[in-house]
């Protein structure tokens, strides 16, 4: 049986918005997907490639009657749009989102007004390059998809949510919301920084002689990618998430500085531990 969740107002069209809003429409068309942008461009493209059943860019009008409110917009954006949507919900809607970071989103959330169910979600997915010109509806296909329940949320919407995800082909992962944060702090905001470093070395060190560029080839094409993503949801995740971003970064520096050390007293065999360690590891999680 199709799943049906009524009214699904999606704030914010841009890859992740406007990927969950083709997932709906295309696995679950017995949904009502309603969805809210601030450009008339861009509500209109989402119609017309037929992702929303309707638009507008009046967030007010656009959840008024729904049953499930996801805000799919940056982090910052969705502490301001928390901070004011209550008021604009029906008693028993469903308040969810899509924020790369949990902890601030989730204690923001538990002052939403009593009338409205609220739970925080952060889907594992994603791309480089963002807008809604990018969306579609296979990105949730498979990605574990973390749902951080306040401790107001009832089991009927905790289930709802875990159902919705599930709708959308994703793989529903309940965290609390400061393990969730301390968890991606390691394995996604870490990289993002020292993606950064790469890139920013990389320049100091050689950056006058523009043919290291022309050398440069996968390794250095892998390691750096994620330095090229979105300043501004990068921002906003540093933002939010800063003292386990920051203990990461300190792990990060002293592991460094073993290789550090290793290399400046010629110590080839523990540097064959140290690279062994890693490699191990790495096979072992991703084999």
């Amino acid at each position: 049986m199709e799943a049906d969740f009524g009214r699904v107002a999606i704030v914010g069209l841009g890859l992740m918005g406007g990927s969950m809003a083709a997932a709906i429409s295309e696995k679950a068309p017995r949904c009502h997907v309603i969805g809210i942008a601030r450009r008339a461009s861009t509500v209109a493209r989402a119609r017309m490639l037929r992702f929303v059943d309707e638009g507008t860019q009046d967030l007010a009008n656009g959840v008024r009657d729904a049953d499930i409110v996801v805000l799919a917009t940056p982090v910052r954006d969705i502490l301001d749009k928390i901070a004011n949507i209550g008021p604009l919900l029906k008693p028993g809607c469903l308040l969810m989102d899509v924020g790369s970071t949990k902890k601030t989103i989730c204690e923001a959330m538990s002052r939403v007004p009593e009338h409205v169910q609220v739970i925080g979600g952060h889907p594992m997915c994603g791309k480089e390059s963002s807008g809604l010109t990018m969306a579609e509806p296979d990105l949730y296909q498979d990605r574990v998809y973390v749902l951080a329940p306040l401790p107001r949320t009832s089991e009927e919407a905790l289930d709802k949510a875990i159902r919705f995800v599930r709708s959308l082909g994703a793989r529903p992962l309940i965290l609390d919301p400061e393990r969730h944060d301390r968890m991606v702090a390691a394995i996604s905001h870490l990289p993002y920084m020292l993606s950064v470093t790469l890139v920013s070395g990389a320049e100091d060190f050689v950056g006058y002689d523009e043919l290291t560029w022309q050398l440069a080839a996968g390794g250095f094409r892998d390691t750096s990618r994620v330095a090229g993503g979105s300043l501004p949801m990068m921002l906003d995740i540093l933002a939010t998430n800063r003292e386990p971003i920051l203990e990461a970064l300190d792990h990060a520096q002293n592991s460094l500085s073993r290789l550090i050390q290793l290399l400046q007293g010629n110590d080839m065999q523990g540097m064959e531990e140290e690279l062994s360690k890693a490699r191990t590891r790495r096979r072992e999680v991703f084999p």
